[in-house]
């Protein structure tokens, strides 16, 4: 089987070719990516523990799913696929920001993105793919900023990043 390609691009997001996975994240180059944030009537976030088993961050939280795009894939088809393979479901999204992050990994790897967030509602439990997800939970928006200021280590980087700089336009309790 071939390895995934992701689409590298610029720092305006214009596609500038396609690499496998695998070396994209060696070589740190920018390529898109999404993040996807569900939340419930009670305005909390569905978390995921990523696998244990996963290329970076093992058994870390993080936000619903995330994922890069396909070729000719949408930002939103792209949501809908990777929500339906990870969590066992699929809802409408919408287009929230994009952000560009570099974080480097304790196995060689480099996270290097054009992250676009994508938001969505849901109120059931999910139908976790035990090769992609360890663990779930719904969580407050205030209560996961104050558990990541007392236990960074639990939560992937990017997620951090969307909470330091994006908190925000992420907060749809306001």
């Amino acid at each position: 089987m071939e390895e995934e390609k992701v689409i590298l691009v610029n720092d305006r997001d214009e596609q500038i070719g396609l690499m496998p996975k695998m070396e994209a994240h060696e070589k740190a180059l920018l390529h898109r990516a999404f993040s996807v944030f569900i939340f419930n009537d009670k305005h909390e976030l569905m978390l995921q523990q990523r696998a244990l088993g996963k290329y970076h961050s093992p058994g870390l939280w993080t936000n619903t799913c995330c994922s890069h795009q396909r070729d000719g894939e949408t930002n939103i088809e792209a949501g809908k696929r990777r929500l339906e393979e990870e969590m066992g479901f699929v809802v409408d999204l919408e287009e929230s920001i994009s952000f560009i992050y570099k974080a480097p990994f304790d196995n060689g790897l480099t996270e290097h993105e054009y992250d676009y967030v994508l938001l969505g509602n849901y109120n059931n439990e999910p139908i976790i793919n035990p090769d992609e997800v360890a663990s779930w939970k719904w969580m407050s928006l205030e209560a996961i900023k104050a558990d990541i200021l007392f236990q960074p280590d639990l939560y992937t980087a990017w997620f951090k990043v969307i909470f330091d700089k994006f908190y925000e336009h992420i907060n749809i309790s306001k």
